[in-house]
């Protein structure tokens, strides 16, 4: 026997939730599939690995700045540091 559910019920069974949220949930999940709503604080696994990638890649910036320096230092007066 199939349920029955009264107005009452189906205006609640929202949980006064507007249906833009709804709206974009669905899509989310529509579009990420079981990667939807990682949850507070995580991030879906391609833009974890983004954020990852783009932390990465400042680090090795900032070591090249600092090894183009010391090349800079060290071929200003290659004798000054060889130890004659």
């Amino acid at each position: 026997m199939a349920r029955k559910y009264d107005r009452e019920f189906k205006v609640e069974a929202r949980l006064g939730i507007g249906q833009g949220i709804l709206s974009r949930w669905k899509r989310e999940f529509r579009e990420s599939g079981d990667s939807a709503f990682p949850g507070k604080g995580y991030l879906p696994p391609a833009e974890d690995k983004l954020r990852r990638l783009e932390r990465e890649c400042e680090r090795l910036r900032r070591e090249r700045d600092i090894l183009k320096k010391a090349v800079a230092i060290f071929s200003k007066d290659p004798h000054r540091y060889s130890g004659s």
